[in-house]
């Protein structure tokens, strides 16, 4: 399975915070776009539909920002992934439409394979993709952000 770009930010971004939820400073889109050399729309996008889903608070203004509104530990891999992907199907049998699709015994193996991969990753939480924090930050050392250290 491969997870879409947009997912793929979503996690990294949510990583990033996670690892750093301990911090009082908001964290701030234009952080994040240089963390990761993604664009400030894109991250901004990522950003509103993550507020929208409950992962994070966001605070507008000229001292805004945004923050995660649960633990670490309260967000289930498998459930954000569920809410970021459009569509788990490997493959779309309607583009071009395929004869076979009506009774095609491959679909049904293929959602078996996509139900035992979100079982697994329904096991972990952001936390546990986190749990190596030290070694995360030590690949934001080249960055020029002075907010990259994880406040106690």
């Amino acid at each position: 399975m491969k997870l879409t770009r947009y997912t793929d930010y979503g996690i990294r971004i949510l990583m990033y915070v996670a690892m750093q939820h301990e911090r009082e400073k908001l964290f701030r889109i234009a952080e994040v776009t240089e963390v990761f050399t993604l664009s400030s729309n894109h991250v901004a996008k990522i950003i509103h539909h993550l507020g929208k889903l409950g992962y994070i608070n966001t605070i507008r203004g000229k001292s805004g920002g945004f923050k995660l509104a649960v633990l670490p530990s309260e967000i289930n891999l498998g459930q954000l992934i569920r809410e970021l992907e459009n569509s788990l199907a490997p493959i779309d049998c309607d583009e071009p439409r395929c004869r076979f699709t009506s009774v095609c015994a491959f679909k049904g193996i293929l959602g078996k394979a996509v139900a035992a991969y979100l079982a697994v990753l329904d096991e972990y939480t952001l936390a546990d993709i986190v749990v190596n924090k030290s070694e995360l930050m030590s690949t934001l050392s080249d960055l020029a952000i002075p907010v990259l250290t994880l406040e106690s």
